[in-house]
């Protein structure tokens, strides 16, 4: 009996060795992360930071957090961020934001309210810290920007994981020449700003909030989501692969799949087919928003309406070329170039 104790001392006095190492550790490379942003020229600073969790957990709280890379314009404040890890699994972390946050991009700056916004993120058990997955949930979800126009939904969710050569989930270290990720988004009641629904909608036909908008893509990257795609640049897009993307707003709906090569300069080649219900008030909307000139558009609605007949449906190519995106021999619009800052 007098040996099971004293091994039970002993090994709860081993654990306190490790946790307190583990916490002064996590703590250690937290304010070392910091120092190292400052001497990059950011803005870094953080109140308090404190490891709690004994004996099980290293739950981080870092109180009055400021980010700000003065290279790519993007900031970001909180009263405070959490992340909490098992002592026996730290690679596995939850993610805590605050119910209010202030994000600066190179467009603007925006104030975010939430009513619960959280997320588990598993890493690859490296020094890189690469990305694996990522589960993100948010409810009640507020952006506003400075000129006061919001932008709202009841419900966000996200999920992302990396994939293996296979095209399956990974199961081994990335590989740095190609890295892909397949990605799950969904929102409910989404509500876009005013001015966003002025030039899509200018004749106020359509209602508040948005019925379903969801998207399942397959993304590549020229190197893998870590640590450095904070610290030095992000990783940049090479492959979209859309499986499906739908939105549905009042009685207009739209769906979309293909494949798209990106790249090192974001211009993208490839396919994008468009599946639109009630097309005709879909380009009437164009129209109206004076988003395209009157005469493309009548050529365009021309054509159109030789390949859908009287069908409300239709399947648009829309095909991505030489900086443009084409409809038949019409090249309609400018493509976006697809790069992250």
């Amino acid at each position: 009996m007098k040996r099971l104790l004293f091994l039970i001392v002993v090994a709860a006095a081993l654990w306190s060795g490790y946790w307190l190492y583990g916490a002064s550790s996590t703590r250690a490379t937290f304010v070392a992360w910091f120092e190292d942003r400052r001497a990059e020229g950011w803005v870094a600073d953080v109140s308090d930071l404190e490891v709690k969790g004994f004996p099980n957990r290293f739950d981080t709280t870092f109180t009055d957090i400021t980010l700000a890379d003065p290279a790519t314009g993007w900031a970001w404040e909180a009263p405070f961020f959490q992340l909490f890890a098992l002592s026996y699994k730290p690679n596995h972390i939850i993610a805590i934001w605050p119910d209010q946050q202030r994000i600066a991009t190179p467009k603007g700056r925006y104030g975010m309210t939430s009513a619960q916004m959280q997320a588990s993120v598993v890493i690859w058990p490296s020094t890189d810290l690469v990305l694996d997955r990522i589960r993100l949930v948010a409810d009640t979800v507020q952006i506003t920007a400075n000129d006061g126009s919001t932008t709202g939904a009841s419900a966000l969710r996200l999920a992302a994981e990396r994939l293996g050569p296979d095209g399956q989930p990974a199961s081994s270290a990335p590989d740095q020449g190609d890295t892909r990720y397949r990605i799950a988004f969904s929102t409910e009641g989404f509500a876009p700003d005013a001015d966003l629904r002025a030039r899509i909608d200018p004749t106020g036909r359509l209602p508040r909030t948005l019925e379903a908008l969801r998207a399942d893509v397959t993304l590549g990257f020229d190197r893998p989501w870590d640590r450095h795609a904070v610290e030095v640049a992000r990783p940049q897009p090479t492959l979209i692969s859309l499986r499906l993307a739908e939105a549905r707003w009042g009685e207009l709906e739209l769906l979309a799949s293909g494949d798209l090569d990106v790249d090192t300069q974001g211009q993208a080649t490839g396919r994008i087919t468009v599946k639109a219900q009630n097309w005709r008030e879909i380009l009437q909307m164009i129209r109206a928003s004076e988003q395209m000139p009157d005469a493309l558009a009548t050529t365009l609605g021309r054509g159109l309406s030789l390949l859908a007949g009287q069908s409300d449906a239709i399947d648009i190519p829309l095909d991505f070329r030489s900086g443009r995106i084409w409809i038949g021999p019409l090249a309609v619009m400018d493509s976006p170039r697809f790069l992250l800052r």
